[in-house]
């Protein structure tokens, strides 16, 4: 393990605007093109070419899922509910926003990856409750992990867990979680009526292939991003190179965004190629060159085990761990020392 340090602070904050009122123009144009696309594949396109339009609704709903990504960690604006508005439509209809801003914020407590009670985006299982499982659902949880099996039967999988997750939460009072669901709720009504009344797409279609679809290219991305190391930095994946990069805004370079949570998108690729070897040796070498390189890995074979190997050996999952209840506060990532979005080194 290098011991390299890694400072956030390494990184200048310019004093000559104003760091409350800054737009990162970019990610706005990012915003208006991504709408854009989804409503010409449904109200030009999906007329006469349907299934062509149905895919390329589910690559902006994967987009989409990018942008929902840079709107919790404090972008395009400094404003939490501006960027939430912006990012308001569900149009991958699955998961409320403000849910999964919680959720994934918890996740960027790196002490903690891969944890299977403290990380909410953890794919292994504690033993204790492993071996409780049904044998159809452990059998389906070792093919969830490989790379096939997670862009197949991971959105499903995935949806039903989550939404069970939450539902639980909301039959216990949790009132963050009835108000994201709320929310939701209000914004996917006009959207679905948007897909039905004015593109004339089914909603069964629309939720059952495009949606799908964009959680699955999700997946693609999200498969290998984290493994058990003992070290906390060998647990978040550098993937180098990829035509996909620019679909999931560059976060296949993971580790420099888990080092760099306010870094915005179209920065990341310079800051890692700015000190490659010494994010490399940061992460333990946890590095593939693309996709490409994983699929031809791990298409069929499983890359990590279900059961964690070391952590919560003799746990069962409990119905209300304190994390889940952890009141996390964005602040954190756009406090000056942090605010590295728009004043990183050219």
């Amino acid at each position: 393990m290098s011991d390299i340090s890694f400072k956030r602070s390494n990184f200048p904050v310019s004093r000559g605007r104003s760091w409350a009122l800054r737009i990162e123009w970019p990610t706005v144009a990012l915003l208006v093109a991504c709408y854009g696309l989804w409503g010409m594949a449904g109200y030009v396109l999906y007329p006469a070419e349907p299934i062509v339009a149905l895919v390329l609704i589910g690559i902006t709903i994967a987009l989409h899922s990018s942008l929902q990504h840079e709107a919790l960690h404090g972008h395009p604006t400094r404003s939490a509910w501006l960027n939430e508005a912006l990012v308001f439509a569900p149009l991958g209809v699955f998961y409320p926003y403000r849910s999964y801003k919680r959720t994934h914020i918890q996740h960027h407590e790196d002490e903690r990856l891969t944890d299977p009670f403290d990380d909410p985006e953890s794919y292994y299982r504690a033993l204790k409750d492993w071996e409780t499982m049904p044998v159809v659902l452990k059998r389906l949880l070792v093919w969830n992990n490989t790379l096939i099996g997670r862009m197949l039967l991971g959105p499903p999988l995935m949806v039903v867990g989550f939404t069970v997750s939450e539902w639980l939460k909301i039959m216990k009072g949790d009132r963050q979680v009835m108000v994201a669901w709320v929310l939701h709720v209000l914004g996917l009504i006009p959207t679905l009526l948007v897909v039905s009344l004015v593109f004339g797409i089914p909603l069964w279609l629309y939720i059952g292939v495009s949606a799908y679809l964009g959680l699955s290219i999700i997946a693609l991305r999200s498969y290998c991003e984290h493994q058990w190391s003992e070290q906390p930095d060998g647990r978040t994946i550098i993937v180098e190179t990829s035509l996909l990069a620019p679909l999931f805004l560059y976060n296949n370079l993971h580790f420099v965004h888990h080092k760099l949570p306010s870094a915005a998108w179209y920065r990341l690729p310079s800051l890692y190629r700015a000190r490659r070897a010494e994010w490399q040796a940061m992460n333990d070498g946890y590095v593939f060159a693309n996709y490409f390189e994983v699929f031809r890995a791990f298409a069929l074979k499983v890359k990590e085990p279900v059961v964690h190997p070391v952590l919560r050996r003799d746990e069962y999952a409990v119905a209300a761990h304190p994390v889940a209840n952890a009141q996390v506060d964005l602040a954190e990532y756009l406090m000056p020392g942090n605010a590295v979005t728009s004043d990183l080194p050219r």
